[in-house]
């Protein structure tokens, strides 16, 4: 890095994105002697009320669509050309949704600093025909396309409520402590507090696992189950998402779930997040997800349904579908038509019900 003053880009413009966009201009103002005091925020152009999107952003300092009420800095510029608004950046904050990461670090890879840092806020894996039947992260698609470090930051962390300031936690996974503490510089506020993690494929792995999770939470409040049963389904996907872990991630620490980016998490999404609204609205409603995604968010993505799709892909591949039997039910419920009401059988019959003698000693029993 630069002596000089860092110039901060944030990658995406959706709700999360304008949140981000409301921390780091902040942390641009309060630390002038070493953050640039512009902050670019890559808008995907759109029309709003006749008018262009970033225009409005602009003029009203408020991200009108995806994060009404919320007032951001004014030194927080909305730009519609993704190169031009990273190309002096030398951090990089990725909120996007991940099916469209490939393409635009593409566009981006010829013009931006070869010093700069990124971090992805991004929830999802990247399926690509050279990553058949493994996991690719999204950070490793980001550094192999942009040729630059990326680190990740995932937790309990509702876009509103982080922009109303609301007191909550994060983790950020990083490889170095410098890069952490350049991060946390940027992310953290008195009503923001941010642990660093150096177990980043675990961090990341758990953003992604937790919206197929909501998906779930939300089926049961569909059906008009209870506590319990939400409870019943929080405990087997968080026991199914260590399993992935182990898997999966090389070196996978299990105490990298009891973080913000891990139980946290999984609470807050299933509680309060989008994908649990879709899981309730797949039960209620007749429509298709594309249909509820249009109704519901108004131009921004479920993440949840993808992600299930791209667990089960990994899970053919392996010929391991059988053990993990509420990610399977999930996925068939968004996309093979089975009934939700059958999902109450796969918690019904879960293999972590079982114990065997022969299990090694742990807090998991499966």
């Amino acid at each position: 890095m630069s002596a000089e003053k860092l110039s901060i880009c944030i990658i995406g413009s959706g709700n999360w994105g304008s949140a981000v966009s409301k921390l780091a201009g902040e942390s641009a103002l309060a630390q002038n002697e070493k953050f640039e005091r512009r902050v670019n925020m890559y808008v995907y152009e759109e029309n709003y009320e006749g008018r262009k999107l970033t225009e409005v952003i602009n003029e009203k300092h408020e991200n009108v669509k995806y994060l009404p009420g919320i007032k951001l800095p004014e030194n927080v510029v909305a730009v519609p050309d993704v190169v031009e608004a990273s190309k002096n950046a030398d951090v990089l904050i990725f909120v996007m949704p991940h099916q469209f990461v490939r393409k635009t670090c593409h566009l981006m890879k010829e013009h931006i600093k070869k010093t700069a840092l990124a971090v992805s806020l991004i929830k999802g894996f990247d399926l690509h025909p050279e990553t058949k039947g493994k996991i690719a992260m999204i950070s490793n698609l980001i550094e192999d396309i942009l040729g630059i470090d990326c680190c990740v930051l995932m937790g309990a962390n509702v876009a509103p409520e982080v922009a109303k300031e609301q007191f909550c936690e994060t983790t950020i996974g990083c490889k170095t402590k410098e890069q952490g503490y350049l991060l946390r510089s940027i992310f953290e506020k008195p009503y923001l507090r941010v642990k660093l993690c150096f177990d980043i494929d675990t961090v990341e792995m758990c953003g992604a696992l937790i919206n197929v999770i909501a998906i779930g939470v939300g089926i049961v409040d569909g059906m008009r189950q209870g506590h319990n049963t939400k409870a019943a389904v929080l405990r087997l996907g968080l026991m199914e998402m260590v399993k992935f872990g182990e898997l999966f991630i090389q070196d996978c620490q299990k105490i990298t779930f009891f973080e913000s980016c891990g139980m946290a998490d999984l609470v807050a999404t299933c509680y309060g997040g989008r994908n649990r609204t879709l899981g309730e609205n797949v039960v209620n409603s007749d429509k298709s997800i594309d249909q509820l995604e249009k109704d519901i968010l108004r131009g921004q993505s479920f993440q949840g349904p993808l992600v299930a799709k791209e667990i089960h892909e990994i899970l053919v591949e392996r010929n391991i579908v059988d053990r993990f039997p509420l990610f399977t039910a999930i996925y068939k419920i968004c996309y093979e038509d089975m009934k939700p009401t059958e999902f109450i059988d796969c918690l019904r019959h879960h293999p972590a019900h079982k114990f065997s003698r022969k299990s090694r000693p742990s807090i998991f029993f499966y």
